[in-house]
């Protein structure tokens, strides 16, 4: 039993000299055959705490050990009974020192063990002193006591120890338990523990919902170890603030611990920027997230396999001089501990409208057809100051990626300007051309040098045509002169065959199938109509008015000459004939359908 009492005590007395310095090991101290086992006979304590004296002895055969005592005495004097601490006899009149009282215990209580080793607790700066050891019993049947010469010297600190608190890994949104365990291994007055929480500013609180538990673990019958546990739901609000663990002992000292707590979180990715710039400027897009351990981010564009920029916490996308070619879709990649997220970006890339080659007008009898191209994002708006000091006019409008046409036409009869002003705006800017006005086509950049070689060939097809319109009316008389020859008179009926592949007719009958949108307004706004661009064929309106030019001829020919022979043969046959030739002729139209053009020079080649 003693030698399981004395291991704990060695245990304790080694955990409280380790907190202070001192050395474990026992010196014996004999004389007249007593015999007393001390440690180091100089002990340090903290104030609040306790200190364990370690003692044990032997004694001479024919004495029997009844009671121990203990004295507190100063140095270098003799200690006498109003000294005395501790007296195991509580039927004896000589009472323990009313500071000590209730703070002394003993190890053993069986003093046969001859264990002496005292435990005081709620220690004070005051309790600093000598400490001496007396044995009483029975010598020889006699009552008899023996003091031990030897002293052990207790020094009493101001309390320097604190309190150990274990923090686990938290995780926001589940439950944590924080753990804080008192100083010192004692048995003495239980201390108070209190949690405290200390956020932005310094500002002190309690956690909300928190939940505290305090208990004492009984090492052994003079040790224990008091605890107190804090349970909360752990969020991102904690995270990076600092908790306190404070320990109240009875004495009036106070120790504490504090630790800053780190909690696992992430919160929503912010991505922040201006996603619409202007072709030249610069694209400077951040991606962070609030999280712990910091996130690592990653830009790269959708569609591409290369990061354009990775950081950690924050990262910031910064191209200069950005292009067309940078538009497009964003990704902000977040990476935290297992998880990946992703936000999507779309960046835009607008640009300034600029007017292009092929725009410009011609004038054709009292007719004005302008033809204005911009092309600019987002799409540019054109506008025709001229058309300001009209009301009859037509806008046509297109369509085609950045790109838009605009034709206007209206009639002028005295048109004094040689310009007619275009006006493109898309809100990035604003462009205004000054397009010329010609009998030949007038561009932008260059006039048509090709302009009178068209004007030859339309001469030569008109040409062309007359002479095969004679060839058919020479045809048609030789077939006439023969019936009248073969039957004595001309036939009751004139036919002209004609094939449907036949480019005189159906050239001109295609001309007609081109679609062709017109509107007419009576006031000053402008109108606009949508057409598919695919739609507006230049060569075949060329080719159909060329046709329509030569068919025209050719049939006014042929009229011409039928009209001469009911001269010459008589009224009545002529009529007869001329009623039949109807079908070589084309119907004419109440009103042309105006032709749509995709440029200026297809405006030319309709003249």
């Amino acid at each position: 039993m003693f030698v399981l009492i004395w291991s704990a005590l060695f245990v304790s007395v080694k955990g409280s000299i380790a907190e202070t310095g001192a050395s474990p090991l026992v010196q014996q101290h004999c004389g007249k055959g007593y015999c007393l086992n001390l440690t180091e006979r100089e002990l340090t304590a903290e104030a609040g705490l306790c200190v364990v004296i370690p003692c044990s002895f032997t004694t001479a055969d024919e004495f029997t050990p009844k009671h121990i005592v203990w004295y507190k005495c100063i140095a270098q004097h003799r200690c006498c009974e109003a000294d005395i601490i501790f007296h195991s006899n509580k039927n004896t009149d000589k009472k323990a020192q009313a500071e000590f009282e209730g703070r002394v215990s003993r190890l053993e209580p069986d003093v046969t063990q001859k264990n002496c080793s005292i435990i005081i607790n709620d220690l004070k700066e005051s309790d600093s002193g000598s400490y001496q050891f007396r044995v009483t019993g029975e010598l020889n049947g006699k009552q008899d006591g023996f003091t031990f010469i030897p002293r052990v010297s207790v020094s009493v600190k101001g309390l320097n120890l604190k309190p150990r608190v274990m923090i686990p890994t938290l995780t926001e949104g589940q439950q944590a338990t924080l753990t804080c365990t008192a100083p010192g291994l004692c048995s003495g007055s239980v201390p108070e523990i209190t949690w405290t929480w200390r956020g932005a500013g310094g500002t002190e609180s309690y956690i909300t919902g928190n939940s505290t538990n305090f208990k004492t673990e009984n090492l052994a019958a003079f040790t224990q170890r008091h605890i107190s546990t804090l349970t909360f739901n752990a969020s991102s609000e904690h995270h990076n603030t600092s908790i306190t663990c404070k320990i109240n002992f009875t004495c009036g000292k106070t120790t504490e611990e504090t630790l800053t707590v780190n909690v696992k979180y992430k919160k929503e990715i912010t991505i922040s920027g201006v996603t619409t710039v202007k072709e030249g400027d610069v694209l400077n897009l951040t991606c962070s997230v609030e999280s712990f351990p910091p996130s690592v981010i990653v830009w790269s564009k959708l569609g591409s396999d290369t990061n354009l920029h990775n950081d950690t916490g924050s990262a910031t996308l910064v191209i200069h001089n950005v292009t067309s070619e940078h538009s497009g879709q964003y990704i902000c990649t977040v990476k935290h501990l297992d998880t990946t997220l992703n936000s999507y970006v779309d960046v835009t890339v607008t640009w300034h409208t600029k007017i292009q080659n092929g725009s410009g007008c011609v004038l054709q009898s009292e007719g004005l057809t302008c033809v204005c191209i911009s092309e600019g994002f987002p799409l540019p708006n054109i506008t025709w100051p001229l058309l300001t000091h009209h009301t009859e006019y037509s806008v046509i409008t297109s369509v085609s990626n950045h790109t838009v046409n605009s034709t206007v036409s209206l009639t002028v009869k005295n048109h004094g300007n040689s310009t007619v002003e275009c006006v493109s705006n898309n809100g990035n800017g604003e462009e205004r051309e000054n397009l010329l006005i010609n009998n030949n086509l007038s561009k932008k950049d260059e006039p048509s040098s090709g302009l009178r070689w068209r004007f030859l060939e339309i001469i030569i097809a008109f040409l062309i045509g007359a002479v095969l319109s004679s060839g058919v009316c020479f045809l048609a008389k030789k077939c006439y002169r023969k019936e009248m020859t073969s039957s004595g008179h001309l036939n009751d009926t004139f036919v002209m065959l004609t094939r449907p592949d036949d480019p005189l007719i159906y050239d001109a009958q295609a001309l007609q199938n081109n679609q062709t949108l017109n509107s007419n307004s009576g006031t000053n706004e402008v109108k606009y109509a949508t057409i598919d661009l695919s739609l507006l064929k230049t060569h075949s309106g060329r080719k159909a008015a060329r046709m329509r030019e030569s068919t025209k001829t050719e049939y006014a020919e042929i009229k011409k000459v039928i009209k001469k022979e009911q001269e010459d043969d008589g009224g009545d046959d002529g009529k007869m004939l001329e009623g039949e030739m109807k079908h070589c002729e084309t119907e004419k139209k109440d009103e042309e359908d105006e032709a749509v053009y995709s440029t200026v020079n297809d405006i030319t080649d309709d003249i």
